[in-house]
């Protein structure tokens, strides 16, 4: 077939489907523009889904009569004076009205600051209209209707309403966050209103965010503050025990602009590495700021990834920072913790948990008892109460160590779990996932400073493995020795144990290579060294714990609760458990009616 020149109209129609991906690129684009413009106020009115009605108005600088009519042809735009390798502004290709005018009916009203008279500008499927007077306080109002009309072939690929409708209320969202001395409100027939009042002060990120995310990031959260070279990093990361199932409330900006940058995501993921469960993920929002000339933002029409010239400063930035600001802020168990454990003694759930118990077990007719497990439970308790029963053991607290944060143990029950008082409440301790994180990152000290001390087995233990589990063992022996765990090969199927590491005492050995084989064995190729290495260390962690059932004396328990406040990311194992509940007397008041 011959070349040939496309028409202009259909070369504007390709530009569109480029940026107006859906009405909430639309609605993207315009709020930026918004912002750019420097309003203070940005409303946004949405019908269908944004399919039918997409209204933005602002307060910021308005337009005269001549910009109108450049601001709707392509390529036009006041933003890019010092061109690509300096973009300060969140639009500058000067596509977005045209774009849109060529894909559905467009009208844009503006008023320059300082100016009496507005003016009118209308496109309707590419073809453009006479700059008219009109109405309109200072700032600018952009209309647009029946997305799609000149495209009938994008409708077929627009999702329902609601969920058009949800996508809009995060870019919105996302916007808000980035710029909480904005006022946003978004309304509209196919949606509930949002409004988020402009927030100043100090602490004005964190009361938008708390606006958007909820009250209870607020509480479960850690201010990120810190820099390398001429980037830093700000925002609030929650705590590891505060997660999500999916990757939704996490929110990254570079320069003001929102992302969905891989780069970014893979090292928040990388920050918590050690301290969350793998099917969970983090909650965070965090603003990078570089100068424009380290950064590209100009990748895709979408401009929702960007490229660093320096990558791997930017990844490290974030994993540095998160991890210190952890190590930092000491204990910090979740609020949302407490909380759980609240509901699950509310009235409702608490005659679900008794009713089973009480039941008839013989006796007098008529008469209940409790079931035979608890009953003797409780019975020995109230029998033995001059002394400790087999399941609790009881300590006296001293004034001083009540002060402590994590208070002075009271108790242990069921031989793995520490209930210790504090000067306002009571902490429940889970021994072994405390201990546990401990061993793990005593580990990392180790291996960070001089290495791991190793114990010599006087007889080698002989571990009989499937033969590929044998081989990934016999291939990370370097790695494993760093730690400790001197092992080689013997023979097809099996290897043999000569060293363990000495700070893990007495363990079973043979389980901890069977384990660390199947670790292995779901490693990606992609998994740096370090990573790594922080997994064997986390397996060895867990077999060189104290486990569950072991009873501690009182000396033992109190030494746990004071190595917890001197470890950084004590509050959860390094299996993204929490470590510790935290609750307080007016907690405890109110499980009983005082409050």
């Amino acid at each position: 077939m011959p070349i040939r020149r496309l028409s202009e109209d259909m070369v504007n129609r390709i530009a569109a489907g480029e940026v107006v991906e859906r009405p909430a690129s639309v609605v993207k684009e315009l709020v930026e523009n918004a912002i750019d413009a420097g309003a203070t106020r940005i409303d946004v009115v949405t019908a269908g889904g944004g399919s039918t009605l997409i209204r933005v108005s602002d307060d910021g600088g308005g337009m005269g009569p001549d910009e109108l009519a450049l601001a709707v042809e392509r390529h036009c735009t006041s933003k890019l004076d010092g061109g690509l390798d300096d973009i300060r502004s969140l639009g500058f290709r000067g596509e977005a009205l045209a774009a849109i005018g060529a894909a559905a009916r467009l009208s844009v009203t503006s008023r320059k600051r300082g100016t009496d008279s507005a003016f009118e500008i209308s496109v309707e499927g590419g073809r453009v209209g006479d700059v008219k007077p009109a109405a309109l306080s200072t700032g600018t109002r952009i209309e647009v209707r029946d997305l799609f009309f000149a495209t009938p072939a994008r409708l077929k690929f627009l999702k329902s309403e609601r969920a058009e409708s949800a996508a809009i209320t995060d870019v919105v969202k996302r916007q808000a966050m980035a710029h909480p001395g904005i006022r946003f409100a978004l309304n509209g027939s196919d949606r509930s209103s949002l409004d988020y009042p402009a927030a100043t002060g100090g602490d004005a990120q964190l009361t938008r965010l708390g606006q958007i995310m909820g009250a209870d990031f607020r509480s479960n959260s850690i201010a990120i503050d810190a820099g390398r070279q001429d980037t830093t990093l700000k925002g609030f990361a929650g705590v590891p025990t505060y997660s999500r199932a999916n990757s939704l409330a996490q929110f990254l900006f570079v320069n003001g602009r929102p992302v969905r940058d891989k780069l970014l995501l893979g090292a928040l993921r990388g920050a918590y590495a050690d301290l969350m469960k793998r099917d969970r993920y983090p909650v965070a929002a965090l603003f990078i700021d570089v100068d424009p000339s380290q950064v590209d933002v100009n990748v895709h029409p979408t401009k929702a990834d960007v490229r660093f010239r320096d990558a791997g400063m930017v990844r490290g930035l974030i994993v540095g920072a998160i991890r210190e600001a952890f190590a930092r802020s000491g204990l910090r168990s979740s609020t949302t913790a407490t909380g759980a454990t609240i509901a699950a003694f509310r009235p409702e759930r608490a005659a679900q948990s008794w009713a089973a118990p009480w039941r008839p077990t013989g006796g007098t007719s008529g008469n209940a008892a409790l079931a035979p497990g608890f009953a003797e439970e409780v019975q020995a308790a109230f029998r033995d109460a001059d002394r400790p029963s087999a399941d609790i053991r009881h300590t006296e607290p001293e004034p001083l160590t009540m002060a402590r944060p994590l208070g002075a143990a009271r108790a242990q029950l069921h031989e793995n779990y520490i209930v210790a008082q504090t000067g306002d409440g009571l902490v429940i301790v889970d021994q072994h996932a405390a201990h546990e994180r401990l061993v793990y990152e005593r580990l990392k000290r180790g291996l960070a400073d001089h290495g791991i001390a190793r114990q010599i087995l006087l007889i080698p233990e002989i571990v009989d493995l499937a033969s590929d589990d044998a081989d990934r063992i016999v291939d990370r022996a370097a790695e494993l020795a760093e730690f400790g765990l001197v092992v080689e090969r013997f023979g097809p199927g099996a290897v043999a144990i000569h060293e363990t590491p000495s700070m893990l005492g007495a363990m079973d050995a043979a389980g901890l290579v069977r384990d660390l084989a199947e670790e292995i064995a779901e490693w990606d190729k992609a998994v740096s060294l370090r990573d790594r290495l922080d997994r064997v260390a986390s397996t060895m962690a867990c077999h060189g714990s104290v486990r569950s059932g072991r009873r501690l004396k009182p000396e033992e328990m109190d030494a746990l609760l004071r190595e917890m406040e001197a470890t950084p990311n004590a509050s959860e194992c390094n299996h993204g458990r929490p470590t510790y509940i935290e609750l307080k007397l007016a907690d405890i008041e109110r499980l009983f009616g005082r409050r």
